[in-house]
This record gives C-alpha cells, sequence and structure tokens, in this order.
C-alpha cells in the first residue's frame, strides 16, 4: 500500500478537490467494511503495511461515509487510537518514569497543574468576587497570581483534597530549598532522560500513523467533517494524544513531562551535559498542541506557551534568584558581572538550540530583572570590586561589561550617578592636596634667580600647575575611557562633566592656576615640541577651562600672565598665542579676547615703531650709546595702572627715553606716552675682578648697578641712599636688592646677611662675583601664585568689572525689547553673560536698580515691568 507521508504537526493541504469512486451497489455490508478498514488501521499502528491496498481502503470509508455512517466511522476511528495512544503509554512510557511519582518535585522546580475542578472553582469564584470583592481583596488575589493560566507548585505535594485557597487562585509557593545533592541530580538526568525519549518516540510513532491514516480518510475529512463540525483525522490525533495520553489522570504524563523537562533545564544551568536533541523533541511537540478549550470556551495558544512557558519562567526566576543572592554575598562584583554575562549567552543558546524563540523576550526581561535591576546598586558599591576599584585599577573590560549590561537593565542612571560620586571624591582629593600644600609652602622671596629657570618658579607655582596637570590627567583617564568602556554615552559624558565641573569650581583659585598653567607652558614649557603636541597641550587646557565659571576671572588673570610673557619677551612664540586666544574665541566669543588680541597687536605695532625710530637713528648720524627697545602699549588692552612709575634714570637712559618721545610726538601728535620702567629689562655688561659677564636685569636693577658706577670699591650705600638715588618705590627697591644681593647671583653684597632687605641694610658692589657663565639673567622677585591681598584685591576688581558688564547686557537686551518683565530679564541677563561667569539674580536686580536711578530704565505702571528710556 503506497501511503503519503504528511510533516508531523503540519494540517494538509486543503487545495485540490479529491473525487471518489465511481458509486456501486454494496458487495460487502457496512459491518464489514468496518472491520475490514479497523483492521487496517491497526497494521498502519503496527507499521505493517506493506499487503494493504490503499484503494481499497479509501473506497471502504468514502461508502461509509456516503451511506450515512460517518458516526459510527468517526467514533471508531477515535476508540482505535485512544486504545493504541494507551497501549503505547503503557509499553513505553510508564516503563520509562523516573522513581518517586507523578507528585515527587524537586526542589526549585515549579510545574504547571490544570485540574478542571481547580478552574472551575477558580471561575466560580472569580465571577461571584466581581460584584461583591472589595478592592483590597481584589488587590490580594491579583498579587498572589502570578501565572493566572497555570496552577504553578514550587518544590512540594499537591493534592486535590490537601490543596490551598492559593492553589485554587492559581498559585501554590513554598521556599527553595538549594540546589539538592548532586549525586541524585545526575540520576535525574539519566532518569529524565529516558522520559524523554520515550515520549518523543511514541510523539514521532504518533504523527507517522497519523499521517498515514489522513490520507486513508481524506474523504472523511473533506465530506464528514465539514458536515458534522468535527475535528480533522489529524487534528483528531493531536487532541487525543493530549487527553489520552499526556493528560491521563491514571499515569499524570504531563506531571511528569514537566518536571523531567525543567529538571533538565535546571540541571544544564548547574554545569552538566543533558540530551539536547531530547528537550527539543519534546519542546517541539508541546508547541504543536493546542491545550484544552478553557472554562471561557476559548483557546489561547499551544500547551508550550500556555504551560510550559509560565512554569519555565517560574522556574527560572526561582533559580536566579537564589544564584544572585549568593553570588553577590560573596563580595566580588567583577566576577558576578563576568558570571551575568555568561548566564545571558547560556540562555540566549537555550532558546536557540531547544527552547520557543517566542520565549526569548521574557526570559530576557526576568534576568535582567533577577540578575541586575534588583542589584544594581550593590554591584556598583560592592567594596574592592565595584565601580570605584573597577575605575581605580582601569579595568577597562570590566567597565564596558557593567556598562553593558547596566544598559540593558535600565540601570545607567545608577551607573550615572556612580561616576558623578567618584569624580567628585577624587576631585576632593585632588583639591585637598592642593591646600594642604599651599599651607605647607614657604614665602616666595628667595632663590629667585636660581628659581626663575625651573620648571616652577616658586613653591606656591609648583603647586598650581601640579593641581592642573592632576586634573588633565584624570580628565584623560575619562577620556580614554569614554569610547571604549561606556560606548561614547552622552548620559555618562555628562555626568563626568557635571562632576568635574563641580570640583574644579569647588577650588577657588583654579581660575587662577589655570592661567598660570598655560602661561608656564607657553613661557617655556613647549620648548621643542612639535606643533601638535603644543596643539595637543592647549587643547587639554580648554578642557579645564570649558568647567570654569568665573571665566571672567580666568581672563583677569591670563591678561597678568600674557602682559608678563609680552613684555619680558618669553613667549614661546607669536602664533602659540594666537593659537590660544583662538581656542578661547570659539569657546567664549570675540569679546572675550579683544582685549588679549589687542595686546598682541601692540607688540607687533611697536616692533614696527622701533624699527622706523632705528631707522630715523641711523639716518640723524647721531646714534644713541645703547640699542633702546620700547613697547607703546594700549592703555585700555594691558592690566597695567595708567599711573607712571617713579624712577630717576641716569642722564645717558634720559637722553635715549627723550629722544623716543620727540620722534613719537612727530608720528602721533597729541597722544600722551607715560612710562612704567617697572615692566622693562636691560642687558648690561658689567666687569668684575675674575671677568666681564653680561647680566640680563630689570630697569630698575640696572638704575641700582649704575648708581654704584661711581663708589669705590669697599665703600657701601645704604637702603635709604639707594632709593634717594634711585626714585624707586620701597616696595620695588626692596624686591630689585633682592634679586640682586640675596639671589642664586650675589652681585650686591648686603649687611647684614639674610635673605630679607631691610630698610637699615647696608649694600656694596661685590668685585669679587665669580660664575662660570657669560651670560646670566637675574629674574626680578615676584611671586607667581597671588598672595591673600592681592587676591582680595584682584576679587575686589573682578566684582567691580562684573557691574559693568552686567549693567552693559541688561541695557543691550532692554535696546532691543524695550519692555520686558523683570524675571524674563533677570533670565536673559544671566543666559547672556553665563560665558563669562554666573550673575546673582541679586546682582542683575541691583543693577537694574541702579540703571533706574540713572534714568537708562523706568518701571511701568505695572511695578513688575521695566521700559527702556532711550
Amino acid at each position: 500500500m503506497s501511503m503519503g507521508m504528511g510533516a508531523p504537526g503540519r494540517r494538509p493541504a486543503r487545495g485540490g478537490k479529491i473525487k471518489g469512486p465511481k458509486r456501486v451497489g454494496l458487495d460487502v455490508s457496512i459491518d464489514q467494511m468496518w472491520a475490514r478498514l479497523a483492521k487496517a488501521i491497526g497494521h498502519i499502528q503496527n507499521h505493517d503495511i506493506s499487503k494493504l491496498s490503499y484503494e481499497e481502503h479509501y473506497r471502504y470509508a468514502y461508502n461509509l461515509v456516503l451511506y450515512q455512517q460517518g458516526d459510527m466511522l468517526y467514533s471508531g476511528v477515535r476508540k482505535l487510537i485512544e486504545e493504541h495512544l494507551v497501549k503505547l503509554c503503557i509499553e513505553k512510557i510508564v516503563p520509562a518514569f523516573p522513581p518517586g511519582g507523578p507528585s515527587s518535585v524537586p526542589p526549585g522546580i515549579i510545574i504547571p497543574v490544570m485540574l478542571r475542578q481547580q478552574q472551575e472553582k477558580a471561575r466560580q469564584q472569580q465571577k461571584a468576587a466581581r460584584g461583591a470583592a472589595t478592592a483590597s481583596v481584589k488587590g490580594k488575589a491579583k498579587s498572589s497570581s502570578l501565572y493566572p493560566q497555570a496552577d504553578l507548585i514550587i518544590g512540594q505535594e499537591t493534592t486535590d483534597s490537601a490543596s490551598s485557597e492559593d492553589d485554587v487562585m492559581g498559585v501554590g509557593v513554598s521556599a527553595a530549598q538549594g540546589a539538592g545533592d548532586r549525586a541524585d541530580m545526575v540520576a535525574r538526568s539519566q532518569a529524565g532522560e529516558r522520559l524523554l525519549k520515550a515520549v518523543s518516540e511514541v510523539w514521532q510513532d504518533h504523527c507517522a500513523c497519523m499521517s498515514k491514516l489522513r490520507e486513508v480518510l481524506k474523504y472523511v475529512d473533506r465530506v464528514y467533517v465539514a458536515q458534522a463540525e468535527v475535528r480533522p483525522i489529524w487534528d483528531l490525533g493531536l487532541e487525543l494524544f493530549r487527553d489520552t495520553l499526556l493528560r491521563s489522570t491514571r499515569f499524570a504524563i504531563d506531571h511528569r513531562l514537566y518536571t523531567t523537562l525543567l529538571t533538565q533545564i535546571q540541571i544544564e544551568r548547574e554545569g552538566s551535559v543533558i540530551n539536547r536533541s531530547a528537550v527539543k523533541s519534546n519542546i517541539d511537540m508541546l508547541n504543536s498542541l493546542n491545550p484544552p478549550k478553557h472554562w471561557d470556551g476559548t483557546t489561547k495558544s499551544m500547551m508550550y506557551k500556555i504551560e510550559f512557558e509560565p512554569a519555565f519562567l517560574a522556574t527560572s526566576e526561582e533559580f536566579y534568584k537564589v544564584e544572585a543572592e549568593k553570588m553577590l554575598d560573596g563580595g566580588d562584583a567583577i566576577r558576578y558581572l563576568r558570571h551575568v554575562e555568561r548566564r545571558f549567552e547560556e540562555e540566549d543558546t537555550r532558546v536557540a538550540v531547544y527552547l520557543s524563540s517566542q520565549t526569548n523576550a521574557p526570559l530576557r526581561s526576568l534576568l535582567e530583572r533577577c540578575l541586575l535591576s534588583k542589584h544594581l546598586q550593590t554591584i556598583v558599591d560592592m567594596p574592592g570590586s565595584g565601580l570605584v576599584t573597577m575605575l581605580d585599577d582601569n579595568r577597562i573590560e570590566d567597565l564596558e561589561r557593567l556598562y553593558r549590561l547596566f544598559r540593558r537593565a535600565d540601570g545607567l542612571q545608577v551607573l550615572k550617578l556612580g561616576l558623578k560620586a567618584y569624580v567628585n571624591a577624587k576631585g576632593k582629593i585632588i583639591n585637598t592636596a592642593v591646600e594642604t600644600t599651599s599651607k605647607a609652602a614657604t614665602p616666595v622671596k628667595d632663590e629667585a634667580g636660581g628659581a626663575a629657570t625651573s620648571q616652577a618658579s616658586t613653591p606656591q607655582a609648583a603647586t598650581a600647575i601640579k593641581w592642573v596637570e592632576d586634573v588633565l590627567a584624570f580628565k584623560s583617564r575619562f577620556d580614554r575611557l569614554l569610547p571604549v568602556s561606556f560606548h561614547d554615552d552622552k548620559g555618562c559624558e555628562v555626568s563626568i562633566n557635571e562632576a568635574f565641573e563641580t570640583f574644579v569650581n569647588s577650588n577657588p583659585r583654579a581660575p587662577e592656576f589655570i592661567s598660570l598653567f598655560i602661561d608656564e607652558n607657553l613661557k617655556k614649557g613647549l620648548k621643542g615640541k612639535t606643533e601638535e603636541e603644543v596643539d595637543q597641550v592647549l587643547d587639554q587646557t580648554i578642557t579645564v577651562f570649558r568647567f570654569l565659571h568665573e571665566k571672567d576671572v580666568f581672563e583677569r588673570y591670563y591678561k597678568g600672565h600674557l602682559a608678563k610673557r609680552m613684555l619680558q619677551g618669553r613667549s614661546v612664540s607669536d602664533d602659540a598665542e594666537r593659537g590660544m586666544m583662538a581656542k578661547l574665541k570659539v569657546e567664549c566669543g570675540h569679546g572675550y579676547v579683544q582685549k588679549l588680541q589687542g595686546m598682541l597687536n601692540d607688540m607687533k605695532v611697536s616692533e614696527e615703531t622701533m624699527a622706523a625710530f632705528n631707522e630715523s637713528i641711523r639716518k640723524s648720524g647721531r646714534p644713541m650709546p645703547f640699542d633702546l627697545s620700547v613697547n607703546v602699549l594700549t592703555s585700555t588692552y594691558w592690566p597695567i595702572s595708567a599711573q607712571a612709575q617713579t624712577c630717576t634714570m641716569p642722564a645717558v637712559m634720559m637722553d635715549a627715553r627723550q629722544a623716543f618721545e620727540r620722534y613719537y610726538q612727530s608720528r602721533h601728535s597729541g597722544r600722551l606716552l607715560t612710562w612704567h620702567p617697572n615692566h622693562g629689562n636691560a642687558d648690561v655688561r658689567v666687569t668684575f675682578k675674575s671677568r666681564k659677564h653680561e647680566l640680563n636685569v630689570s630697569t630698575y636693577a640696572l638704575v641700582v648697578l649704575l648708581v654704584f658706577e661711581d663708589v669705590d670699591e669697599g665703600l657701601s650705600l645704604s637702603f635709604q641712599e639707594l632709593q634717594s638715588s634711585t626714585g624707586i618705590s620701597m616696595a620695588d627697591l626692596q624686591r630689585t636688592l633682592q634679586s640682586l644681593a640675596c639671589a642664586k647671583y650675589k652681585i650686591l653684597l648686603k649687611e647684614p646677611k639674610g635673605r630679607e632687605v631691610g630698610t637699615a641694610d647696608r649694600f656694596s658692589f661685590n668685585h669679587g662675583f665669580q660664575c662660570n657663565l657669560a651670560r646670566i639673567k637675574i629674574a626680578q622677585v615676584a611671586a607667581r601664585v597671588e598672595s591673600a591681598s592681592e587676591r582680595k584685591e584682584t576679587t575686589e576688581k573682578v566684582e567691580e568689572e562684573r557691574k559693568n558688564q552686567v549693567e552693559a547686557c541688561i541695557v543691550r537686551v532692554m535696546k532691543d525689547r524695550k519692555t520686558m518683565t523683570h524675571n524674563d530679564l533677570v533670565n536673559e541677563v544671566i543666559r547672556q553673560l553665563s560665558s563669562r561667569f554666573g550673575p546673582s539674580p541679586t546682582l542683575v536686580k541691583r543693577r537694574i536698580e541702579s540703571l533706574i536711578d540713572r534714568e537708562y530704565l523706568e518701571r511701568s505702571e505695572n511695578m513688575n515691568v521695566y521700559n527702556y528710556q532711550a
């Protein structure tokens, strides 16, 4: 007999029309036809079909339907299938039952027990509750049902007589009892594998039989099934397999099957090897079977989705809850995250190999909830292995794993808060170290000459430089981590930058320190470096500058440092200076660097002016006794007092000064030159007993040395005599004499000896001075870092400048808007000035009142609204 083989679980196509044989008179009775057909069905079920005639038995089925015997035929086939399934169950499945009986559930395993009586009882209770239950009772019923479509039992025995109210409502829960004995699990694995293979074998056998039987009874499907509104033969076979075999009240195979499947999966999770093929075949079987109709008359889904998957997820949740708590108790977050990552990979593989793809989403959600979401803060705060340790040890891969897992569990907010706390804590340490070092640093009044050629001129300056270097190094660490470990996450970047901004601005001297760092690099620190390296240093500095709130304070310090570099000729290059200004312009706008650019332009114009002056001297035929260089500076650009500095210059210097003034006035009539010799320097050749030396000194030092030109050897001058001869102020003269008599190169001798210069001291020229260097630089003693009084003065000046800037901004805004409410005006002024500093609402309010008093603004009838007065 030639029989078509249909794929298991696939219903036959209903495309073509099936024609029955020509209707003829019956040559055999109805009973004989059924008997022969039933015998043939038996041969099909026993896989003995070699001598069967397809056409003959198809005709028997056709005639039975044709002569109104479809009911008898359908019920007879149903009975034969049921009997065959019971036989297969007894012969193949029952002998493979694991030990322990149907109610024996391993610890941690949750199985569905679909008891129709309980469902019906639950339905009646729910129906009654809809009309009478209170809100609290409804809330309790809702919370007690994890999976309302299946009764769940966790590792305990359940009987009809002992079922609790919770069991009827859908849940019976007991505490997890641990992993169990290893040997027992191995035995369960082997026993479970036997059962799975047996069930799979019976399922495959049944599908093969039903495929052949469907071909023989094709006319029944075509005619009788539609008339009688019953299931097609294939679907009948699936239904009988489910109800007669799996749901047998006699053998409870479904109970044992679910227990075995879940146990096999749990055994695999614990590291043992299982027969995945056997598990997959049974999972595929469940995916092919519909569950019985529910009490509401609808069929929800396949048995896998409605029964197995809820049990699988509940078992998985219990397993991973226990595992997470146990591993976290070990106190190793790094090891835990690696384990979690491996668990995700294992479960992905499990779904791909033998579970249904529809389980992937709820399973991943479960893993994220049990392994990550509930423990995010614990992982981050874990001592010795949490976020702090990962960052301290620069564990790039572990940080990347932490970020990736936290992202999938919606835990990035916890990570961002952890990053912010870490940066703030480390930043506080950096700031504290600066405060400690600053207090320990001695006053900057000694060894200035030698220190002037070192990397940082004073201990306090070195502290400032180190603070910026520490901040840059710290920021560079996160710049390297962000793209690799945190996938360039913008949220993490914002949190890190906010933390840097907080701790940088918590150091009140940050603007001064940053300016000093730039000064140190643009002065001499960049010599010998390529343009790329120069640009890299400047870019790093701009990164820290960007965090500053008080950018106007930085501007004031930067102008002072720039002025010294320009006037002392110590800038590494004009291109480097302009490059730095270009970066500041990008950050703060053209107005921020306007005066700085004016300073550079003054230096360029001064060079051109001196070239023209020297040319005029050459043409005049009256050469000067020495080379003169004058920098003509615009007073509004430079941080220099407009008041002239007193200094009695020697006649030769005065002649040169007057010659330049005459030349300048001839080119720029009406301009007034105010001389500041305290910012000048000179190269002077001095003859000592041993040899001649060329000294680079300040202009004040040159004036002092020229006084000693007429003093005989062995004679000395008092401090008062020097002050009277030079006209230099006391403070400037003290610093000048300190650089000449108390520093590394002692050009003058002081009595009494010491590092401080007093008004009672006497000074003499050191004719016996010796040094191997032909050219010696003697720097003026000056503190690189501001003293407390100087810082107070700077703060006062900045506050005064801020008042003017706020008023100017208010006038600009009101001139454009004409009328504004108080809050709108305050907010707009704060917004526009935020790139320079953060004005307080109180400051803005006071400046508004000042402008009202001076009639730039007026209040309208509504006192909260201002009008601009042209």
